[in-house]
């Protein structure tokens, strides 16, 4: 077991990791603690230089900077890992946000964790929980699944398992994606309530907030610019779909197996197979009336 004292006056001979969320559109956003911890650190990893080099000179901060992204190799890990190990303190900071979350970050707080060196995090700007917050929908409880898989396939799957979640979903996309994904989103969740953030602090700040089939006619017309925030509320029958054994009395043969291929992605075999299992029936009657009378 480790136990981290953040701030225990005893003097150290290694370093912090300061973990600083910036500002994800609106440059006031970030905190006085943030810059403070800029301005003292002996370097900073960030995500991009040059875009961290604009907020730093914005404030007239002139702490070194060294890239670390997504795709940084060990050896660059284990240069900012020794630096904190020599006793020097650094920032790490992603383009905007939190780091760590759906941005660069987690492996460098894992070593520096496993090397015992404190790791400080700051709060600071967040867009999904803004997005959720400002969505109107259910906040008490929450799924944050950042960005969805690029594979079709995975995608699917990922819905698949999101639209059973009786919990408020919080989802990045990308401007290129929004529309599929609404999409996608309205085969696996159905006409749900759905709220969707564009560029928010920024001068074009947007909020869509309807059904999914409204944001979907939406899409076909509005700015598909920017990065998305989209919450979407959650399956409210979960419950009661997991404690009804017969939740399947209002659907047809093929509306039984229909469901079993579009949501949990059944081969027409498997399930087949299943209904034939949940209304007692011979296999061959349900074959006949999803193949054969369909």
């Amino acid at each position: 077991m480790q136990i981290q004292k953040s701030f225990d006056p005893v003097v150290r001979t290694i370093g912090t990791l300061y973990v600083v969320p910036t500002p994800i559109g609106n440059l006031e956003d970030i905190t006085i603690r943030a810059l403070n911890i800029l301005k003292q650190v002996d370097l900073v990893a960030a995500e991009d230089t040059r875009n961290t080099r604009k907020i730093l000179n914005h404030y007239e901060i002139s702490q070194p900077l060294v890239s670390y992204h997504e795709h940084s190799g060990d050896k660059k890990e284990q240069k900012v890992v020794q630096e904190l190990l020599a006793g020097k303190h650094v920032a790490l900071v992603s383009d905007a946000g939190m780091p760590a979350v759906s941005d660069p970050g987690n492996p460098l707080i894992d070593t520096a964790i496993n090397e015992s060196i404190p790791v400080v995090v700051l709060p600071g700007a967040t867009a999904g929980l803004c997005a959720l917050v400002a969505s109107g929908l259910d906040t008490s409880h929450f799924y944050f699944y950042g960005f969805l898989p690029r594979k079709n396939k995975d995608k699917k799957e990922a819905l698949s398992w999101l639209g059973k979640l009786p919990d408020t979903i919080v989802l990045y996309e990308s401007p290129y994606r929004i529309k599929d994904t609404l999409a996608d989103l309205y085969t696996y969740c159905g006409n749900r309530q759905i709220a969707i953030g564009r560029e928010l602090t920024k001068r074009f700040e947007e909020y869509i907030r309807g059904s999914l089939e409204e944001a979907m006619t939406w899409a076909e017309t509005g700015t598909l610019k920017g990065e998305f925030c989209i919450v979407i509320e959650g399956n409210v029958g979960t419950e009661e779909l997991l404690n009804n054994d017969t939740w399947w009395e209002g659907l047809s043969l093929v509306e039984h197996v229909q469901h079993y291929i579009n949501q949990e992605e059944l081969s027409s075999k498997a399930a087949i197979k299943q209904v034939a299992a949940e209304r007692d029936l011979p296999k061959r009657e349900v074959y006949q009336a999803y193949h054969v009378e369909n």
